[in-house]
């Protein structure tokens, strides 16, 4: 920017706009400048404590101040009444008797070694109370028709004031268009009658200020009768005269105040008043009031002025008045004076004083309060508006007062003139810091007082560089200013201010920040009602603003904590809103901002809630049976309204219960409805929106129903029979609102179907009756049809049932019995006629029990067992059996009243079927080349044990190949394999076997030894028995002693069959080299012995339930499934056809081919099909399945071959 560096503030440009305070340092002398005073007029009411003038000023040195009253000198300290203000020229009067003598107008003087200021003169008031002089009055008298003025003559007073005329008894006279009160307090008639006649006119003036109210003495006014035959003759009729004003006028008034023209007229008939403004049409604030006498127009300007005309009429003529009205206008500054210069000694001083006001204000100048003439100077010259000072000295240094006048009011002002030379002072403090933001501007301060002006350098210190160009821009104060700042602008700078008397400089310095910007803006949402609201606005700023920065949130444009801080919570950016209410819906703005800029964001809160309840609910179209209901909807507070639900209550069944009638869409507002008869309806809208239901409408008016015969028949009739010989028939009965009338009754219609035409009929008014003396289990038809006392339902629909039930008389026959495997049975039987039936078929139930096991031939105690088969079956499947025992079978039909007679019962063996598993195998005497292992026998074989299968493979990395060997010896418990080889580990499985097949195998694991750790043989124990205890019988292991106690561990038992038995034994076992290192960590050797010997206890307790657990008949009796499909479900391994009744070819092979299953391990499992599971009644399914097994253990993945 060209000249930027050398630009020179002038004088002028400087404090032209001083009028705002030229600011001088606190050690430079100032002259005196009044800050605070009393002006205008100041009334000494009664009721004031004190009457304050006020005059404070400023100055250095500090200013004096003295009073003058009325023009002349007061001195307050003459006078001990007043109370003064020490530190300023502030006095006050005290209200009291004396204070008359205070009146007048009152000025004050500020002054020290410069020069005077004064203020504007004020004016104390002291009023008299008002009174109407004492006079006597003669009556008035006149002829009627005649006019005549009472006069009110008010005295002065302090306005407002309020003037009206009443009479003794405070009744205010009647005024009208020929009786009015004028603006002095006149009453005017325009013509009298004799009924104005009265002896106590009294004019009344109220003074509210002060308080007072007076009354003029009493007028008295008598009005003679005209003498004619009529009332009013036709010489004493009259054309129109003006009353008031008297004379053509000229009003002058000042802008602002209100206008008010009056003319009062008077005639014979009584004359119409008119106004008009001449030329043009009367302005729009024109009123007239007092019955057309007065014109008024408020806060009048200047299109006011102009000439008016008031014009009276009657029948014999009119009369006219002109008004010229004039606008006037207190003064005011054209242009205001300066209120403080600062002037080189030897300069030229302009002092302007221009004022306007209508009438033209006359411009008085004063110096030091004094005319101006009093100070005679070769170098004044007075110009009209202004004051001119050639070639200013130290001597010219004053306060120079201009004052504007009309006679509308007085402007004063002071001028202060302060002519001094002076070096640059620098106002702005040094080294000041200044920060803004890339992209905005910054102004950097360098205020600067001088006399002469000074010239203002700025230069880029550190680093150097040009202020030349676009970007920079020197204030007028001096100031630098730097649009759109860039990086390269921060760093140092000086201002250098000088002139004729000095130098001075200051040195700043400007830094670029970071810009403040909210990264995370609020988002729109949209909430319920009394839920919570969280706004979140995240923002970024420079680190060394952190501080200061400051986040508000305004709610449409308000701040929220300073106007609605209830409900509302702000922590770090987050704004909450607690149970949101419908006043929080609005705008909010997220403001963030440090002290060099800031950034806003704003989200819009919609708060939803269920609607209002629906408004105007109307009854329109009313029939007997149906009307339409009209409503408006409210609200919806931001969800629409999906439905309208329509209720009604009616005032005599349940009165106060409100129930629903209908539910319309949303977009509907009225519902046609169909009603019953004989009810006094009132109905309500409910709105439904997302949120929910609205609280419902006010209820519609009501509207009764005509009553009418029942629309329809009672429903859900049901025919039953508890007794053999009688019917029980009952029904839904019509609710109470369908009677449709009074009288409500049934008529029950019913004969014997195919047998009896006439109808056997009842009237009833309850809702069931019993047919008694029927036969049993025998068809009829029943009807009901609905009554009331104005006619009958429709036609019934008939009903057909049967009488009561018996007991059946006949047994099934041709029993027979298909054992289909151990478990297994298929029974059939011939249906029992339905004449033996004499109900409703429930179906048959099979009974069967087992009497002996072939196994022993020991008999056994009758235990029943039961399996319902509903329906019209003729076969089925029997479950559960036990293989090798002998049972007994009966079949027996049942119908709703009981069981029938039982068959005569059948008997049946089972055939026998492979053995449990045996419950224990144990690995001990682990020697270098041999295994000795001991079992228990199985607790059921299901048959003659003939012996055992053995396996075994290694499993050390990889599985071995799997080995078998036969034990033929049925009582053999213990086995010594040998020929193994020394160090590795093996995994056994064992299985008992009847001449049917093999059952499942246990699985054990254990390991030869080294032969570095081989032991002497005597020092193995020999194995003789194991204990192991079921709930029957105990087989015993036992075991000598081990002669190496340091050999000698707890072995505690695992199996995952599930129906071992609880076994509590220590065997002595040897570790292999390979299990050495872990058999020395005591402590987690400890912990699975502890988890080890809890699974003992749970295997202990299932043993026991499964040993004496019994086949659930009951449940399965209970149970409507189908047992054959059942019992086709639980035995797959046994596959049969229902319709040859003969079992399919099975494969019963003793040993079968194991599938691959590299992912198990476990030492022993069940099979996997269903007849390895548990039924949900405890019971093992397998048991009554056939031996198709698979022996569940795992070599490489590969179930071991079961050979003979």
């Amino acid at each position: 920017m060209r000249g930027l560096g050398s630009l020179i503030v002038g004088l002028l440009l400087a404090f032209f706009s001083t009028a705002f305070g030229l600011y001088f340092p606190p050690h430079v002398e100032q002259l005196p400048t009044i800050t605070a005073q009393t002006s205008g007029s100041l009334i000494a009411l009664p009721y004031d404590e004190n009457f304050l003038f006020k005059c404070e000023a400023k100055g250095n040195p500090r200013p004096t101040y003295r009073w003058t009253k009325d023009g002349m000198d007061f001195d307050l300290h003459k006078d001990s009444h007043l109370i003064i203000e020490e530190s300023s020229g502030t006095f006050l009067i005290p209200n009291t008797k004396e204070k008359t003598k205070y009146q007048g107008k009152y000025r004050c003087y500020a002054s020290n070694k410069l020069g005077t200021a004064i203020s504007e003169e004020s004016e104390l008031i002291v009023p008299m109370v008002p009174k109407f002089p004492k006079e006597k009055t003669e009556p008035v008298v006149v002829t009627e028709g005649d006019s005549v003025v009472l006069e009110c003559n008010p005295p002065q007073g302090i306005p407002p004031w309020q003037l009206y005329w009443m009479t003794n008894d405070l009744r205010h006279i009647e005024q009208n268009e020929r009786v009015s009160m004028g603006l002095n307090g006149n009453l005017y008639f325009s013509n009298t009658l004799v009924s104005d006649s009265r002896d106590d006119y009294c004019c009344f003036a109220s003074f509210s200020r002060i308080r007072t109210i007076v009354q003029k003495p009493r007028l008295v006014l008598r009005v003679k009768p005209s003498q004619g035959d009529d009332d009013i003759t036709s010489d004493q009729k009259r054309k129109p005269s003006i009353l008031v004003p008297s004379s053509h006028s000229t009003t002058y008034i000042k802008k602002g105040e209100e206008l008010e023209l009056e003319c009062i007229t008077e005639g014979l008939p009584t004359p119409a008043v008119e106004w008009i403004k001449m030329l043009e049409n009367l302005p729009t604030r024109t009123q007239i009031k007092n019955y057309g006498k007065l014109l008024t127009i408020s806060n009048i300007t200047d299109q006011v002025e102009g000439k008016y005309m008031c014009k009276a009429k009657n029948d014999l003529g009119e009369a006219e008045h002109h008004f010229q009205v004039v606008v006037e206008e207190p003064p005011s500054w054209q242009e205001e004076p300066v209120k403080s210069q600062l002037a080189e000694i030897g300069s030229d001083i302009h002092i302007k004083c221009s004022a306007r006001g209508k009438p033209q204000p006359t411009i008085t100048w004063k110096r030091n309060g004094q005319p101006l003439d009093d100070f005679p100077s070769t170098n004044y010259k007075v110009l009209d508006d202004r004051i001119i000072i050639l070639r200013a000295e130290q001597r010219d240094t004053a306060v120079y007062q201009c004052e504007a006048s009309n006679r509308h009011g007085t402007l004063l002002v002071n001028a202060n003139v302060l002519v001094m030379n002076h070096p640059p002072l620098i106002l702005t403090r040094n080294y000041l810091e200044y920060a803004t933001m890339l992209g905005k501007s910054v102004i950097m301060d360098c205020r600067v007082f001088s006399s002469p002006p000074a010239t203002i350098n700025w230069r880029r210190e550190d680093p150097e560089g040009s202020l030349d160009g676009e970007r920079y821009s020197l204030l007028k104060n001096g100031s630098l200013q730097i649009h759109k700042v860039e990086m390269e602008d921060m760093g140092q700078y000086k201002c250098l201010a000088n002139n004729s008397e000095g130098t001075m400089s200051l040195t700043t310095e400007l830094f670029i920040k970071d810009s403040t910007r909210i990264v995370e803006p609020p988002q729109d949402m949209k909430v319920k009602r009394g839920s919570m609201a969280e706004l979140e606005c995240q923002v970024e700023c420079d680190p060394t603003l952190r501080r200061e920065l400051e986040i508000l949130w305004m709610k449409d444009g308000m701040n929220i904590l300073s106007n609605f801080s209830e409900g509302y919570f702000t922590d770090d950016g987050i704004l909450q809103i607690v149970n949101v209410s419908h006043s929080d819906q609005g705008n909010y703005t997220c403001v963030v901002r440090t002290s060099l800029d800031q950034d806003t964001a704003s989200a819009y809160i919609t708060v939803l809630d269920v609607p209002d309840p629906p408004v105007q609910l109307t009854l329109s179209e009313l029939k007997d049976r149906s009307v339409r209901l009209q409503w408006v909807a409210a609200s919806d507070h931001n969800s629409p309204i999906t439905e309208f639900i329509i209720q009604y209550e009616e005032n005599h069944w349940e009165p106060e219960k409100w129930k629903e009638i209908i539910r319309v869409a949303g977009s509907q507002f009225s519902a046609p409805l169909t009603l019953y008869g004989h009810i006094n309806y009132q109905f309500r809208v409910i709105a439904v929106n997302a949120i929910g239901r609205s609280h419902p409408s006010m209820p519609s008016k009501r509207y009764k129903t005509p009553p009418c015969a029942p629309d329809r028949n009672p429903e859900n009739i049901k025919i039953e029979g508890h007794l053999p010989h009688q019917m029980d028939i009952s029904w839904e009965p019509l609710l109470p609102v369908e009677h449709n009338g009074p009288g409500l009754e049934y008529k029950l219609s019913y004969r014997l179907l195919g047998v009896e035409d006439s109808w056997k009929e009842q009237m009833m008014k309850r809702h069931s009756f019993v047919v008694r003396d029927t036969q049993t289990f025998v068809p009829y038809v029943v009807k009901i049809q609905a009554f009331n006392s104005h006619g009958w339902a429709p036609e019934p629909r008939v009903v057909t049932g049967y009488s009561g039930e018996d007991l059946p008389l006949a047994a099934p026959e041709d029993v027979s019995v298909e054992v289909l495997n151990s478990t297994l049975l298929r029974v059939s039987w011939s249906p029992v006629p339905q004449t033996a039936l004499r109900g409703h078929l429930g179906g048959y139930t099979v009974h069967w029990w087992q009497t002996q096991s072939l196994l022993n031939s020991k008999r056994i105690p009758s235990e029943r067992q039961s399996l319902t088969i509903p329906g019209n079956r003729s076969h089925t499947m029997v479950p559960g059996l036990k293989p090798f025992s002998e049972y007994s079978l009966t079949v027996n039909i049942f119908n709703r009243r009981g069981n029938g007679p039982s068959s005569s019962p059948v008997s049946f063996t089972t055939p026998q079927g492979v053995p449990e598993q045996p419950p224990i195998l144990r690995a001990t005497n682990f020697q270098k080349d041999s295994i000795t292992l001991v079992w228990a026998p199985p607790h059921e074989t299901n048959g003659f044990l003939m012996g055992y299968l053995l396996q075994y493979q290694t499993v050390n990395e990889t599985r071995g190949e799997l080995k078998s060997v036969n034990i033929n010896a049925p009582d053999t418990t213990q086995w010594v394999l040998r020929d193994l080889q020394d160090d590795n580990w093996y995994k056994f499985y064992l299985s008992a076997c009847t001449q049917v097949g093999c059952g499942s195998a246990i699985s054990e694991e254990g390991g030869t030894v080294s032969e570095a750790f081989t032991m002497p043989k005597h020092s193995f124990p020999e194995v003789s028995t194991v204990s192991a205890e079921t709930s029957t019988e105990s087989y015993e292991l036992s075991t000598s002693e081990v002669t190496s106690s340091d050999l000698r561990q707890p072995f505690p038992f695992t199996s995952s069959n599930t129906d071992t038995p609880s076994v509590n034994a220590t065997f002595p076992t040897l570790v292999s080299s390979k299990q050495l290192v872990a058999s020395q960590e005591w402590f987690v050797a400890i912990m699975c012995a502890v988890a080890l010997l809890t699974l003992l206890v749970l295997i202990g307790c299932f043993v026991l339930k499964n040993k004496f657990g019994k086949y659930a008949v009951k449940e399965k009796e209970e149970t409507p499934a189908d047992p054959e499909a059942q019992a086709m479900g639980e035995e797959s391994p046994c596959e049969y056809s229902d319709n040859d009744e003969k079992p399919l070819k099975s494969s019963q092979q003793l040993f079968t081919d194991i599938k691959e299953d590299d992912s198990s391990e476990d030492s022993s499992t069940m099979s996997e099909d269903d007849g390895s599971e548990f039924d949900e009644d405890g019971s093992f399914i397998g048991e009554y399945s056939g031996f198709r097994r698979r022996v569940s253990t795992e070599v490489n993945g590969h179930p071991p071959p079961v050979t003979s």
